[in-house]
């Protein structure tokens, strides 16, 4: 019986150790200018217990001819289908736009954004009224019972628009800001915040802005998103892994006072770079069925390939003697980066843990379990 008792007591206390200290908001970036979710969309969304999005609603650029902030590469479409996470709209901001722009021209730019949010807001809304309007009038099964009576789809779809607002809990701006340029964008950051009264805004933090705070400063937001991606340049022949490293990630996590707080983004793709020569020549994001071509390409390092013949890729043509580096951050190195993250970053039930980018490929290639396990970490 004593025995029996130790044991019970080592469970207990094992099982208490392994509880979390908290969960965390499972979330993804989607970056493409047209989002149809199906089924399969939906169940993925289901099974790694994803919340929410970061969704890119349009880029800001420079237009050097007429001197002015434009809008570029907006999503034209948002179809959720059945699965509803809190979507946070994400706008890029040029570093050109903020190191141009007068305040005159930031205070137009803020009110610019904001009507484009707002207009993209409304057509989101749209398609869940029509497709909520779909399946009231379309899908019933009390069409063969005797006081059946027919619904018009324009009203059902009215009435349901008009229970909808729009009305975004969080903005998400993202420019790689410089010392030249924080000014503007920090003046520009306050404006944006007085057009959106009932929502956060949040700015984008690159590692080196989170390292080199005093110098970059810090933006005048309620909360961060601090990008451990993108940590060199993929144009570099000497680079082992442009998208990053855990041994690079460390260099910029040197200390744990940034004075925001702070959400996580982390990298879930992968590419394939090319050099000529040691001459960049550009990055192919389908890749797997060329280099996995025995005939065309010789393996020469671990994530390197030497091309054997031309072929055209896509839009790109290849030549024979070029270079391909294969970038992927392996489970072992995400495993590594979030431990590094955890030791710096302070982590709670409102942290949003987001991954770049939600692509079928790319959550295939990991596999959901071990990305819920990634979620899991924190």
């Amino acid at each position: 019986m004593k025995n029996t008792l130790i044991i019970l007591l080592f469970l207990i206390l094992n099982g208490m150790g392994c509880v979390k200290e908290h969960d965390i908001v499972r979330s993804f970036c989607y970056w493409k200018t047209d989002l149809y979710f199906q089924q399969e969309d939906d169940s993925l969304i289901h099974k790694m217990g994803v919340k929410h999005l970061y969704l890119r609603f349009f880029d800001v650029n420079w237009n050097p001819y007429s001197k002015e902030a434009l809008p570029v590469a907006t999503i034209r479409n948002i179809e959720l289908n059945e699965s509803n996470p809190e979507v946070t709209p994400s706008i890029f901001i040029a570093n050109d736009v903020v190191l141009n722009t007068n305040k005159k021209q930031l205070d137009s730019l803020a009110i610019r954004i904001a009507k484009r949010v707002q207009d993209i807001g409304k057509k989101m809304l749209e398609s869940k009224a029509q497709r909520k309007a779909s399946n009231i009038v379309y899908t019933r099964s009390d069409y063969n019972q005797e006081n059946y009576k027919s619904l018009n789809y324009d009203s059902v779809r009215s009435a349901e628009l008009a229970k909808l607002k729009v009305d975004f809990k969080e903005i998400l701006i993202d420019c790689d800001w410089t010392e030249k340029s924080k000014k503007n964008y920090f003046y520009l950051l306050d404006k944006v915040k007085n057009q959106f009264p009932n929502a956060k805004i949040a700015s984008t933090i690159r590692l080196w802005q989170y390292k080199y705070a005093t110098k970059a400063g810090i933006p005048p937001v309620d909360k961060g998103l601090l990008m451990c991606y993108n940590i060199t340049k993929p144009d570099d022949f000497q680079t082992k892994n442009s998208i990053g490293t855990s041994t690079e990630l460390e260099q910029y996590l040197t200390h744990s006072d940034y004075k925001l707080k702070l959400d996580v983004a982390l990298p879930l793709y992968s590419w394939a770079v090319v050099f000529r020569g040691n001459e960049f020549k550009g990055i192919l994001s389908d890749y797997e069925d060329v280099i996995n071509n025995r005939n065309k390409f010789k393996k020469i390092d671990n994530d390197k390939y030497l091309l054997q013949d031309d072929i055209l890729v896509g839009g790109t043509y290849l030549r024979n003697g070029d270079e391909i580096r294969i970038e992927k951050i392996s489970d072992a190195e995400l495993q590594k980066m979030i431990s590094i993250i955890k030791n710096k970053i302070s982590i709670d039930d409102q942290t949003k843990i987001t991954f770049f980018s939600f692509d079928k490929k790319y959550i295939k290639d990991y596999g959901t379990e071990n990305i819920s396990k990634y979620y899991e970490s924190f």
